[in-house]
């Protein structure tokens, strides 16, 4: 028993926290040991985040105890969990975009020769480090120019400076392609191997399945149970994390696309290059290809987030020009981004606020909003997509990340946009999250409604998709019917085999 015990990085003891309407910690308890990889698993609203951030002491319980090593901490302190050797890499990202890359790695730690920031030695041990880590990154480069992936990996890095003894990661690999994901991988296994302690929260079962050595569920607030992932399988983790059956993966299309809705045609600008492409009423256009592709490039200049310098857009067969986000809107375009905090939400502002954003034109007359529409529209929503929150006055910044993701959807929901582009809809969505998400899609399509999906994970888009376009360094390489779907074709194509492309 003593050994066992001797083997306990981390314990968390009777861990309660509530805020107003809702107990997002109820009484979990979990150990953690040294040298392994431990998942944390459940659904959107579990309290993963909250224990995290409580780990860290970001926020302090109001109940509970945390043990480092077998020695009780009185007050976790944000300061104090750095002294302890925990890092933590969020899902959002924690950075300073105008800063190199090099500079964001160390964010925090002194670089310095005779007093002074030794930017050369900064930029040689970030240099290492990625090398390390398997990407190319050259560390002079601003951090806001670089793909969501490499400023993920940037994060990874930091936490690597800091030696850190637990090494907390939150959603490491929502936005990695595959080749990314297994160079990361490789790290983790190097951290395990050296006896580091890391807690891995994701919603990629597979993931779970090849890096963890057991797995905690969490669900509603409570700790459900921990398993050794040698000795369980998806359907028990599934039942676990959701307290229920699901059965259904991807919703089967049981009718006919209609007339082409929205056309593109010879898109150049924001890094890519003469696309052209259309999507049917009732249709999911797949996009598919790997970061850096070109594909959220793409989204940006049909929404008008960045004007293009040639091309032509159709709307019902009719020219239309759109050279801001506002025009698109009033095209019925809507776009759910991949940056759900940078670019759709307004997180200071209350969850009525955000949905109805797009829609103000509808609801106002002189200026003066209709209340009572505004409040009937954000609870149709609320109901239309089990957005988890104890009222819609409720901040966005204080949702859970699937839920914030439900609240951007709802808001072009609310505008009843016809042409709907989704970039990465799941990122870091949970399992039964995503059925909803893919039954909404499905439906929304079924409605008549013209949809381009955008996603990194293979199996999501061939099970979502109705037909699939690939995007390789900013150019089109191919075009795939359903009956044509095949994941070495995708990835063939993304890594610019060029296929014959569709018109």
């Amino acid at each position: 028993m003593a050994g066992q015990e001797e083997r306990i990085a981390l314990s968390v003891r009777g861990i309660v926290k509530e805020y107003p309407g809702v107990k997002a910690l109820d009484g979990v308890s979990i150990d953690f040991r040294h040298g392994e990889v431990h998942a944390l698993m459940g659904e959107n609203g579990a309290g993963k985040s909250t224990l995290i951030k409580t780990i860290a002491g970001a926020i302090q319980p109001d109940e509970g105890e945390i043990y480092v090593d077998g020695n009780k901490i009185e007050h976790m302190t944000t300061k104090l969990s750095r002294e302890l050797g925990i890092a933590v890499i969020y899902q959002e990202l924690m950075m300073i975009p105008a800063l190199s890359a090099a500079e964001n790695v160390f964010l925090g730690t002194d670089v310095k020769k005779h007093g002074l920031i030794d930017s050369k030695d900064m930029s040689r041990r970030a240099k290492e480090i990625f090398d390390q880590l398997g990407v190319d990154i050259d560390p002079a480069s601003r951090t806001d120019r670089l793909s969501v992936a490499y400023q993920q990996m940037i994060e990874i890095a930091r936490a690597l400076v800091k030696n850190a003894k637990i090494l907390i990661m939150d959603e490491p690999s929502a936005m990695l392609t595959e080749d990314e994901v297994q160079t990361m991988f490789r790290t983790v296994e190097r951290l395990r191997e050296s006896g580091v302690m890391i807690i891995y929260i994701s919603h990629r079962l597979e993931e779970v399945f090849q890096i963890s050595d057991r797995i905690s569920i969490m669900r509603d607030g409570k700790y459900i149970t921990t398993l050794n992932t040698k000795e369980t399988n998806k359907p028990e983790l599934i039942h676990y994390m959701v307290g229920r059956e699901l059965t259904e993966t991807f919703p089967e299309k049981d009718y006919e696309s209609g007339s082409v809705g929205l056309e593109i045609k010879n898109f150049t600008g924001n890094g890519v290059k003469d696309i052209s492409f259309s999507v049917r009423h009732g249709e999911i256009l797949g996009l598919g290809g790997l970061v850096g592709a070109g594909r959220t490039e793409l989204a940006q200049l049909i929404f008008g987030y960045v004007k293009k310098d040639a091309g032509e857009m159709y709307v019902e067969g009719k020219q239309v020009t759109v050279h801001t986000p506002k025009n698109a809107a009033a095209l019925r375009i809507g776009l759910i981004p991949e940056d759900r905090k940078g670019q759709g939400l307004l997180l200071n502002f209350d969850l009525t606020s955000n949905v109805v954003l797009p829609s103000l034109p509808r609801i106002s007359k002189a200026m003066f909003v209709n209340r009572k529409r505004e409040t009937q529209m954000a609870e149709e929503q609320r109901k239309a997509l089990l957005i988890k929150t104890p009222t819609m006055a409720q901040k966005a910044r204080n949702l859970s990340g699937g839920n914030q993701q439900k609240v951007v959807l709802a808001k072009w929901l609310a505008a009843e946009c016809d042409y709907l582009i989704f970039d990465e809809p799941t990122r870091g969505i949970d399992v039964g999250a995503k059925q909803e998400i893919y039954k909404l899609l499905r439906r929304l399509a079924s409605e008549g409604k013209c949809i381009i999906m955008i996603s990194s994970e293979m199996e999501e888009l061939i099970g979502v998709s109705d037909r699939i376009i690939v995007l390789c360094e900013g150019k089109m390489t191919g075009e795939l019917q359903k009956d044509e779907f095949n994941q070495d074709k995708i990835l063939a194509l993304a890594s610019g085999e060029k296929g014959e492309v569709g018109a």
